[in-house]
Formats: C-alpha cells, sequence, structure tokens
C-alpha cells in the first residue's frame, strides 16, 4: 500500500500566536505508542498547554494531551499527559539550548500533523507577549480587516 502524500493537520495551537511572538521554527518527528498514533489519526489531541524543554542532549514534549485510543485495551493504552520524545539533528537541539537557557525564551508546539505518514510536531522558538503587545496585535487586526472590507466595498461599488 502507498504511503500518503502531503501534510494532514491533526492538531494546531492557535493560542501560541496571540501568547508569543514566534521565532525559528522547527519540524521534529515524535516518538510514539501505537494507540497514540491510532488516537492523532482519528484526529485527537490537544497542544493547549504543552511545551518543549531540552535535558540532557535532548528534547521532550511536555503537556500534550492525546487521549487515550477508545478501541485499546486497558494493557496497550497509554497515559494521556506523557512526556515525547522528539527527535531533532545535533545541531538543532545545540541550537535550541543555546537559544532557551541563555534568554526568556521557550519552545511551543504550534502542530501535530502527519507528513508522508510520519508524525512530526512543529516547534518555534517563541518570546512571551506582554499585555499591551496583545492589545496592539489585536488593534492591528481589527485595523486591517476594516480596511479590507472598505476595499471590498469600494470595489463593489465600481462595478
Amino acid at each position: 500500500m502507498p504511503r500518503p502524500t502531503g501534510r494532514q493537520l491533526v492538531a494546531q495551537n492557535k493560542k501560541a500566536f496571540h501568547d508569543y511572538n514566534i521565532g525559528d521554527r522547527y519540524e521534529a518527528g515524535i516518538v510514539l505508542m501505537g494507540t497514540e498514533v491510532k488516537a492523532l489519526r482519528a484526529g485527537r489531541a490537544s497542544l493547549v498547554d504543552a511545551f518543549a524543554t531540552v535535558d540532557d542532549g535532548e528534547v521532550w514534549l511536555r503537556n500534550a494531551h492525546i487521549p487515550e485510543y477508545s478501541y485499546g485495551t486497558w494493557r496497550k493504552n497509554h497515559e494521556t499527559r506523557r512526556n515525547r520524545k522528539l527527535l531533532l539533528h545535533r545541531r538543532e537541539i545545540d541550537k535550541l539550548e543555546r537559544e532557551t537557557v541563555a534568554s526568556g525564551k521557550t519552545i511551543v508546539p504550534l502542530s501535530i500533523y502527519f507528513s508522508e505518514g510520519n508524525a512530526k510536531v512543529e516547534i518555534a522558538v517563541a518570546t512571551g507577549k506582554r499585555d499591551w503587545d496583545k492589545r496592539q496585535a489585536i488593534a492591528k487586526r481589527d485595523a486591517d480587516r476594516e480596511a479590507q472590507r472598505a476595499l471590498a466595498s469600494r470595489n463593489r461599488l465600481r462595478r
């Protein structure tokens, strides 16, 4: 059977774009158990409180919620919020460690998806936004939306 092609999104962390200024992005493989893969293929996961850390030269995804697979047995099912190892190249791990140790940056997961049949996590180095940054972002988004509406209505009137 041929492997699926393309990118199939499972879960996205939309709140991260509101709470953080997103920097460098990385694509990482994720070490999963069989029932976790089946739960992800069913489209069930949450990245709301998730973050990643670098411990002893390894990157770990923490607090990501992948619910139990409904057809799994009591012996074969997984814990919902267990720590999951992320697979990156050594130079990427070293760069992540340098950036997070030196300053007030954190590693946030942006999405979980399947790429050519393999489960992947998109992570990013991010800095937290202050409240006034969030208010400015909302005001800018609203202003852009109003400008787009004005252009659309002007273009409709021209026709």
